[in-house]
């Protein structure tokens, strides 16, 4: 399963670094490969994210996630993004910023980071919506047990998470923007807005979907057809279990899949590309401290997008396999230590408005929370194991 998944991978590194090697020496080959690290080392938590989404998804869903959504990836967020975002703040045309990073990298450098506080508030606002949200829900397993706890109490009141949002907005605005104030309550606003329509479509059409499967199954238990009436999709008299039911329960936005034994409710249609397309934005904002970090190694854009580029399809590479291998279920507190590396980064990257960050220490933060929430998983498995066997001696 390990190589199958990391073939392309794999072979898309070796291909890179030789490529880099080939066209711009041994320099060029060493700051590829540091690239490669920075990104994956920055991006982990990113991957058990995804994870967490990826899981709800069809396979169908899951294969477009890793085509056209690593190319979006790659070229949207590594190449693309940066030359709109100096377009936009510079007042140069595409063609213009493009030429700028290439002729002139040094001013393209200082272009993107004049955009810096609207991407940092745009990013961080999307990626505190995501932490709050998780943290605000009710959940039977808890990690950070006291403080999870009084957060999942809290979250009982209605919108909170938006309430907080915006507070925490409206302080970056006032407290470390300056001069940015405008953009920054605007970006972060869009981000907000962004979050609350990507999940929101999502939810909609994998309600919908639920019901309608849920719909279909209840005819279909109904072997004499008395039913068949209310069911526009069959014939009276015709069992609702004929390839038309089939046929709508195929159709529907969501259908079950057996994943690790057990039966698991996953998103097609409509509801997958609502996810696909918060798995985009959430990648979006995850790749923020990746790119701007790459100009701290070097300014030329071809060597960022190579090294920043491979990196994200070992991202992609390692978020399936941790959906393959069920790694989620099994290790049921790395979801918790994402979210909280997600919000550690969501405040750096707010903080970042007006304050210097490395990235080095940002990607270790993440980093850390994983392995935290790892180790704790491995020490809850154990214990659950070991009570399981005195049970058992009890027993005999």
């Amino acid at each position: 399963m390990f190589l199958r998944t990391f073939f392309w991978s794999l072979a898309i590194t070796v291909a890179t670094l030789i490529a880099a090697a080939w066209f711009g020496g041994p320099t060029a080959l060493v700051l590829v490969a540091v690239l490669i690290v920075l990104e994956v080392s920055l991006s982990f938590d990113n991957a058990v994210i995804n994870a967490s989404v990826l899981q709800r998804m069809s396979r169908f869903w899951q294969k477009i996630f890793l085509t056209v959504g690593i190319a979006i990836a790659v070229f949207g967020m590594r190449l693309v993004f940066p030359v709109l975002l100096v377009t936009f703040t510079a007042g140069l045309g595409p063609i213009e910023a493009f030429q700028l990073a290439i002729d002139s990298p040094d001013d393209y450098q200082h272009a993107l980071e004049e955009a810096h506080p609207a991407i940092a508030a745009f990013g961080g606002i999307f990626l505190l919506m995501i932490f709050l949200d998780f943290m605000f829900e009710e959940r039977e397993i808890k990690w950070i047990k006291p403080i999870e706890a009084v957060l999942a109490k809290l979250g009982r009141l209605d919108h909170l998470s938006v309430v907080v949002g915006l507070a925490v907005l409206l302080a970056a605005g006032e407290l470390l923007a300056g001069d940015n104030a405008a953009t920054v309550l605007t970006s972060g606003l869009y981000g907000l807005v962004t979050y609350l329509l990507v999940k929101g479509l999502g939810e909609l059409f994998e309600s919908a979907g639920e019901n309608l499967v849920e719909n279909v199954t209840h005819e279909s238990e109904d072997a004499d057809g008395s039913k068949d009436a209310k069911n526009p999709t069959t014939a009276p008299g015709v069992p609702a279990t004929n390839a038309v039911a089939e046929a709508v329960a195929a159709d529907a936005k969501t259908k079950t899949e057996a994943k690790g034994g057990q039966p698991v409710t996953v998103a097609v249609g409509k509801a997958a590309f609502f996810l696909f397309l918060y798995l985009e934005v959430l990648d979006a904002s995850f790749s923020f401290d990746g790119v701007v970090g790459a100009f701290a190694i070097t300014s030329n854009i071809f060597i960022i997008v190579a090294g920043l580029g491979v990196g994200a399809f070992f991202v992609r590479s390692i978020t399936v396999y941790l959906v393959n291998k069920g790694t989620l279920a099994e290790y049921v507190y790395l979801e918790h230590g994402a979210h909280w590396a997600i919000g550690a980064l969501a405040t750096i990257l707010i903080l970042t408005i007006n304050i210097h960050i490395n990235e080095i220490f940002t990607g270790l933060i993440g980093l850390a929370f994983i392995l935290a929430s790892f180790a704790s998983s491995v020490i809850r498995n154990r214990r659950a194991g070991a009570g399981s066997d005195q049970s058992e001696l009890a027993k005999v």
